[in-house]
């Protein structure tokens, strides 16, 4: 038996800040990281909360959230008593503060309303059940999934991205495909993710070179950032797979931008999963449901296809290789690769996978990343 369910409330659009002007007389809680704190981004959020309200922020987010971060946000919560949490910002920001009112709740510190706003087009997590916490001490980042960290409310405003770099712009669009492709042929995929997985990717390949290039273009602006929404919704429901247990570990050992490495990871992975024929048959319709070969042609033919068309994506965007990402740490690339199949193997996200991949298939896998 499938399920679907949509828990989080979507306000989409240029302006849709707006929708803030709603909560009065409310002690408002905002979770991001330093550099929004002193950005304009945050003084238009400000503005877009009536003054009646008492707003307080909590700025020590940093990429890849730790679990001593969630700590200390808890501990900041069970002090403030707000009732309104707002994460505001990148995925690390939403991730963050997903998991700080979640753990918070498990201890009878509750707030009316879950607020999450995205800056960065790529996670999807203002309208996911995941986050992903990190133990730098350890090097793994963990992928956490429950109906409970769902955000009660979500505003997706264009005109919070349109100053993204970039190369920010690029790795969370890159982010955005991946979501699509790997929800698509998960083994828990069904009709409703298969649309959601379909449009955000057709949105992808038509306006993420063009993102890169204008990034002042709000209109395409707010086609990425609906796209990832939509992946995200994608994946909450039907889950994820090989690509983003072995992608954690890259952003767990090498800090590498999730996204990134995501697109690293990517085209290898579908070569590997083409294999299964479920799988295969999967990619061949997504590709051309994608417009990216003709309707005639059969599954090997399409697959090669859409590999074809996510390097060409990667080269427009310029996505590096990972050679130029690591630099310096290229040297323990090999000593890390045990640590990182066994955390893979261990990685949540593995379970859905449409082919099974061992200890000897994530090795390869990444060997040949290098």
């Amino acid at each position: 038996m499938n399920t679907f369910s949509l828990q989080t409330r979507l306000y989409s659009g240029p302006g849709s800040l707006k929708v803030l002007g709603r909560f009065t007389n409310k002690h408002i809680w905002i979770i991001c990281d330093g550099f929004l704190a002193r950005s304009p981004l945050i003084d238009s959020l400000r503005e877009a909360i009536p003054a009646d309200n008492r707003i307080s922020v909590f700025s020590e987010i940093t990429p890849d959230p730790t679990i001593g971060t969630v700590v200390q946000g808890i501990a900041q919560m069970q002090s403030l008593r707000p009732d309104v949490v707002i994460g505001f910002g990148g995925g690390s920001a939403l991730d963050a503060a997903k998991a700080i009112v979640w753990f918070s709740r498990q201890f009878d510190i509750d707030i009316e309303t879950c607020v999450a706003i995205p800056t960065t087009s790529g996670t999807g997590s203002e309208v996911t059940s995941a986050c992903v916490i990190s133990d730098p001490e350890k090097g793994i980042k963990y992928p956490l999934f429950n109906n409970a960290l769902y955000p009660d409310m979500a505003i997706l405003d264009p005109m919070l991205v349109v100053s993204v770099p970039p190369a920010i712009t690029a790795n969370t669009g890159m982010d955005v495909l991946t979501h699509a492709l790997e929800a698509y042929v998960s083994t828990r995929a069904n009709d409703f993710t298969d649309a959601l997985a379909e449009k955000a990717a057709q949105i992808v390949f038509q306006y993420l070179p063009v993102a890169v290039r204008k990034g002042d273009c709000l209109a395409t602006r707010g086609k990425m950032h609906n796209a990832s929404t939509l992946a995200g919704m994608a994946f909450s429901q039907a889950g994820l797979g090989l690509n983003h247990a072995i992608a954690h570990q890259l952003g767990g050992q090498f800090h590498l931008p999730h996204g990134l490495a995501n697109a690293m990871l990517l085209t290898s992975v579908i070569r590997f999963n083409a294999h299964d024929p479920r799988a295969a048959k999967r990619y061949a319709r997504f590709a051309k449901t994608c417009h990216l070969c003709p309707d005639s042609a059969n599954d090997t033919t399409s697959v090669n296809a859409l590999v074809q068309h996510i390097e060409q994506l990667k080269k427009a965007c310029a996505i590096p290789t990972l050679a130029a990402a690591l630099k310096e740490q290229k040297q323990d690339w090999s000593q890390r690769i045990p640590a990182m199949v066994q955390a893979a193997l261990a990685d949540v996200t593995l379970k859905t996978s449409p082919r099974a991949a061992d200890a000897g298939a994530i090795q390869e896998l990444l060997e040949e990343l290098l």
